[in-house]
C-alpha cells in the first residue's frame, strides 16, 4: 500500500512539474516576445480590426500639406499619385501599394498592407507629411494580416523607402518613435523644418493607443 502510495505522489509531483516548467516558459516567451497573435472574431477579423481607428480629417480638421522645410528641389508631381512603401525591417512591408483614401475605409485597410491617409502630403512635396497607417493584426488571408505587426522593431536611423508612379525613390531615416492617444490628430501635421512620412498602427496587447513612427527625407 505504501509503494503504491508512493509511486501516487511521485506520478502528482511529476504533473505538477511539468505544469511549472510550462507556465513558465509561456511567461518567458510572453517577456521577451510579447503577446501572443489572438485568433480571428467573428467576420474573419482580428481584434484590431475592431478598434483600429485612422484618423478621419475634415476640411476643417485636415492639416496643411507642407510648411516650413529646408530647401529641397523641386519634383514634378506625377499624373498616378499612387506610392508604393518599403519598409526592410519589417518582414511584410515590401514593395506595396498604399491607396490614397480615408481613414475609415476598412476595404483598402483590408486589401492592402496600410493606407495613405487622404488630406496629408505626398513624398514629392518639400516640407510635407505622407501618413500611412496599417493594421498590426488585421484580416487573415489578406494583405493586411500582420503588415504592420513589427512597426515597434523600427529604431533611429533605420530606413523607410516610398516609391512614386514614375519610379521615383525617396529615402528617410527614423527620427522618432512615440506612443499617442487616439485622438492626437496632431500627428499627422508637418513637423517643421522636415520633409516626413508618419506610420501609424495599434499598440499592443490591448490596442488603446497608437504607435508612431516619423522618419525624415534624405
Amino acid at each position: 500500500m505504501s509503494l503504491r502510495m508512493g509511486r501516487l505522489a511521485n506520478i502528482v509531483l511529476n504533473v505538477m512539474s511539468l505544469v511549472l516548467v510550462v507556465a513558465g516558459l509561456a511567461l518567458v516567451s510572453t517577456f521577451f516576445f510579447g503577446s501572443p497573435v489572438p485568433a480571428p472574431v467573428a467576420g474573419g477579423r482580428t481584434a484590431d480590426a475592431q478598434n483600429f481607428d485612422v484618423p478621419v480629417l475634415t476640411k476643417n480638421a485636415a492639416p496643411a500639406k507642407t510648411g516650413q522645410h529646408r530647401e529641397e528641389p523641386a519634383v514634378r508631381a506625377p499624373e498616378d499619385r499612387t506610392i508604393r512603401i518599403t519598409v526592410p525591417k519589417m518582414a511584410r512591408v515590401r514593395d506595396a501599394v498604399v491607396p490614397y483614401t480615408t481613414g475609415d475605409d476598412e476595404e483598402a485597410l483590408r486589401n492592402h498592407v496600410g493606407i495613405h491617409l487622404k488630406g496629408t502630403g505626398f513624398p514629392w512635396e518639400p516640407g510635407a507629411n505622407v501618413y500611412i497607417a496599417g493594421h498590426r493584426l488585421g484580416y487573415p488571408n489578406t494583405p493586411s494580416f500582420l503588415a504592420f505587426f513589427d512597426l515597434n522593431r523600427l529604431r533611429k536611423g533605420d530606413e523607410i523607402i516610398l516609391t512614386d508612379s514614375l519610379g521615383r525613390r525617396y529615402v528617410y531615416r527614423v527620427f522618432r518613435v512615440m506612443v499617442v492617444d487616439p485622438t492626437d490628430i496632431y500627428v499627422t501635421r508637418p513637423v517643421e523644418g522636415k520633409s516626413v512620412v508618419t506610420l501609424q498602427t495599434c499598440t499592443l496587447p490591448d490596442y488603446s493607443q497608437r504607435l508612431i513612427v516619423q522618419a525624415e527625407k534624405v
